[in-house]
């Protein structure tokens, strides 16, 4: 089969490996489509594993199954989890499905960026997702990134009627946008440097685009009554990002950090003032447990939270390069979305 090797942002090539041969209690799935994630292009996170096959945003059509699997059968639609907690560890007991020593282990077999990947039996078992007839491959990409927002703002204790701003514009930001949207919130406003996302964010539900180089938190007073936001929601590694959330937050509210930055940068802040002077909140989310896979489902399903118009690039798999290239370069892309059989 043919898959997209990474060994560098700059460098994927086409290669072909050995179809996966399944065993017991396993899949074996035809990819139908995959997004690319920002996390795939975060080439100093990636650079000492490559080569490998990436790609964690797969959907597709089951072609083997598996002896003892009798919830599936062979021409199901389904889209698939790489990463599945064990559900019985402290971790998962205590909620912190996305800390579970399994959940870091487990991954798809190659990749999603491959024509065939297996599904092993813990994947089976707790990360599949069968697809309503009426959802398409490509909307259903979209469940694994907007599965990690519905457990960040779950974490972050979202509610009806609140303000929520949103740093960083890109899919993680308009998936904030539109799941907020769908949950309540009163006014919503976007920050970031690229006018084309601002012009998505609006697109996407938010009631106000403020490009960063603005006062944010001076332009926040003056749009929501002399109040800063409840819930800032920051979908950017940049460095600049933090003190201009931290700035951002009204009394009582929450910080949610949702970007993974480089290992060197650093953060400071004021304890003083944002914890013991105005009771911030300061929280963090990671990726997404399968109930809210499930939960990210429905709402695509039922349109709550639309995302076709999300996509900007379909390519196939010899295109992969390019859209790599596309999502490092963060500019006129949105979600790429890389289809095996194109």
């Amino acid at each position: 089969m043919r898959v997209a090797m990474y060994y560098s942002n700059s460098d994927i090539r086409v290669q072909e490996m050995p179809k996966p041969r399944i065993g017991p209690g396993e899949l074996l799935m035809r990819v139908k489509a995959c997004g690319v994630c920002g996390g795939d292009v975060m080439e100093w996170y990636r650079a000492g594993k490559a080569p490998l096959v990436l790609g964690h945003e797969a959907a597709g059509e089951i072609v083997e199954v598996g002896q003892g699997v009798g919830q599936y059968r062979v021409g199901d639609r389904i889209a698939a989890s790489h990463h599945v907690p064990c559900n019985t560890c402290y971790y998962c007991r205590n909620g912190h499905h996305t800390v579970c020593n399994t959940l870091r282990q487990t991954n798809y077999d190659p990749g999603g960026f491959a024509e065939f990947i297996r599904l092993p039996a813990i994947n089976v078992s707790r990360g599949v997702y069968p697809l309503p007839v009426e959802m398409s491959w490509e909307e259903a990409t979209f469940i694994e990134p907007l599965a990690c927002a519905v457990r960040a703002q779950k974490i972050a204790g979202v509610k009806p009627g609140q303000t929520v701003l949103v740093i960083g514009s890109g899919i993680a930001g308009l998936l904030h946008i539109r799941l907020a949207r769908a949950l309540g919130a009163g006014r919503i406003l976007a920050v970031d440097v690229a006018d084309y996302r601002l012009e998505m964010a609006v697109r996407s539900g938010a009631d106000e685009a403020i490009p960063a180089s603005e006062d944010v938190p001076r332009r926040l007073r003056e749009l929501n009554e002399g109040r800063l936001a409840d819930q800032v929601m920051v979908c950017t590694g940049v460095s600049s990002a933090f003190p201009q959330a931290f700035a951002s937050a009204e009394r009582g509210g929450t910080i949610l950090l949702y970007a993974p930055t480089r290992p060197e940068v650093s953060v400071s802040f004021s304890v003083t003032e944002l914890f013991f002077r105005n009771d911030i909140t300061i929280t963090t989310s990671y990726a997404g447990a399968p109930a809210d896979h499930f939960a990210a489902r429905e709402l695509i399903w039922t349109r709550r939270v639309p995302v076709r118009d999300l996509i900007t690039h379909r390519l196939g798999l010899a295109e992969t390069a390019q859209g790599f290239q596309l999502v490092a370069e963060a500019k006129n892309s949105i979600k790429v979305i890389i289809e095996p059989e194109r």
